[in-house]
């Protein structure tokens, strides 16, 4: 008699831990007072300050150029929404998604900016050598990001 043997192979989600939620990651990145779901919702409806944008260029180390491109905000556009002195909606979300990324990328690094930044901007080879920032410009490509990250902070070689 023939057992059926179980499927072992599994991909492996990104589930951060109960003391590492996304919002804490999001917020921790954007200096954001309140880093609660509900709040990081309004703080998307009402635009991220700029504030918030220099607190993630400070964490980062990506320069404004560089945030621009990765936003696919036009440089002018940028120059004006930091006279404004805030994102509009789709910009803040998109930053928002860039943050938690990035602060993802930085746990996994164990806090190494110069490390999570290199790995950011460089060809990655569980992304098809894509680079993970360019990735995350689309909600679907941050999802596949997130799940990379989640399989190298488990240990599974991707």
């Amino acid at each position: 008699m023939s057992m059926a043997v179980p499927n072992t192979k599994s991909i492996a989600t990104f589930v951060p831990s109960a003391t590492h939620m996304p919002g804490t990651r999001i917020g921790k990145a954007l200096g954001l007072k309140s880093m609660e779901t509900p709040s990081l919702m309004q703080a998307v409806q009402s635009g991220l300050s700029w504030n918030a944008v220099r607190k993630f260029l400070d964490i980062t180390g990506i320069s404004q150029q560089d945030l621009a491109k990765y936003l696919t905000i036009p440089e002018r556009t940028f120059a004006r929404r930091r006279e404004a002195g805030a994102f509009d909606r789709r910009e803040s979300e998109q930053l928002l998604r860039l943050a938690e990324i990035s602060q993802a990328a930085l746990e996994l690094f164990d806090g190494d900016t110069a490390a999570t930044r290199t790995w950011l901007t460089s060809p990655v080879r569980g992304l098809g050598n894509a680079h993970p920032i360019d990735f995350a410009q689309s909600e679907f490509g941050a999802r596949e990001v997130r799940d990379l990250i989640g399989r190298l902070a488990d240990g599974v070689f991707s």
